[in-house]
């Protein structure tokens, strides 16, 4: 959806830019599918363990269908809402049992339309879940398996989408956003399409106080700080950091730190790494 601007009345206005929720076809969401959000302030019996979060708006977590096992069973997607807790839209599908369930909402689907999950056969359409070696080749997809029947976990961020490059042998080849090429079991169920909501990057929150209703609290720069609080602080005026590399306040490498478990059984499955920016 576009980004809406408005005439910068207030100095918080003149930098910020908010959603357009003009897809959006129902404000309540359903009871039935909902859970209250606790809230933690970061805090591990009471010590501060994850920095810069507390405080927010309260909110419902949505409970998405990651996994629609509900296979050969027609749903027709009855509303279009907003979640607090992800970028894209969630979808209110209504299966032909009576049963409702929420739907990570692919783009260009509307209210009305039917989707399906199946393990055998169903039409390329936006919704349509299918596994992998279904699919035909080039094809663009999201919320895809990494294990057989685990559920979606790759691909559920606003405007995210993963291609379907080959199908060989016991697996299937993806590109994913990133740039990195992987396989996954040509089981693997994927949703045809991509996320909905890809302008959800380009919203600028403008001021503190609309970042606070998120629960993210302010970040001061170490460089900001004395010596005896962070590796960057000290010296005098805007003065560089004059250390080799970035450390975090506990004296770690900051950036440019592999993560990744090296004897990871996935490993192997990886055929390209993300590709690394070019420096300007």
């Amino acid at each position: 959806m576009p980004i809406k601007k408005y005439r910068p009345v207030t100095k918080g206005r003149r930098n910020s830019s908010v959603q357009d929720f003009s897809d959006i076809t129902r404000t309540e969401p359903e009871k039935s599918l909902i859970k209250s959000r606790k809230q933690f302030s970061g805090r591990t019996k009471g010590k501060i363990t994850v920095r810069h979060k507390g405080g927010g708006s309260k909110q419902y977590i949505r409970i998405v269908d990651f996994l629609r096992d509900k296979f050969d069973i027609p749903a027709t997607v009855k509303s279009i809402e907003y979640d607090p807790n992800r970028g894209a839209r969630v979808s209110l599908l209504v299966y032909k049992d009576g049963e409702k369930r929420y739907l990570l909402t692919p783009q260009g689907l509307k209210v009305g339309d039917i989707v399906v999950s199946s393990r055998n056969a169903a039409e390329i359409n936006t919704g349509n879940r299918l596994p992998l070696e279904k699919m035909p080749l080039g094809v663009t997809v999201h919320d895809v398996e990494l294990q057989p029947g685990k559920g979606g976990q790759l691909a559920h961020g606003a405007g995210s989408s993963i291609q379907l490059m080959a199908v060989e042998g016991a697996y299937a080849t993806l590109k994913l956003s990133s740039g990195e090429i992987r396989q996954v079991s040509h089981n693997c169920m994927a949703t045809i399409g991509s996320v909905s909501n890809p302008d959800w990057r380009l919203v600028r929150w403008g001021k503190a106080g609309r970042m606070r209703n998120r629960g993210i609290k302010p970040t001061v720069r170490g460089k900001a700080m004395n010596p005896v609080d962070h590796p960057h602080g000290g010296g005098e005026g805007k003065h560089p950091i004059g250390l080799k590399y970035p450390k975090t306040p506990w004296g770690k490498h900051a950036l440019g730190v592999k993560t990744r478990r090296k004897n990871k059984i996935s490993e192997k499955l990886i055929l390209q790494r993300t590709k690394k920016r070019k420096k300007k």
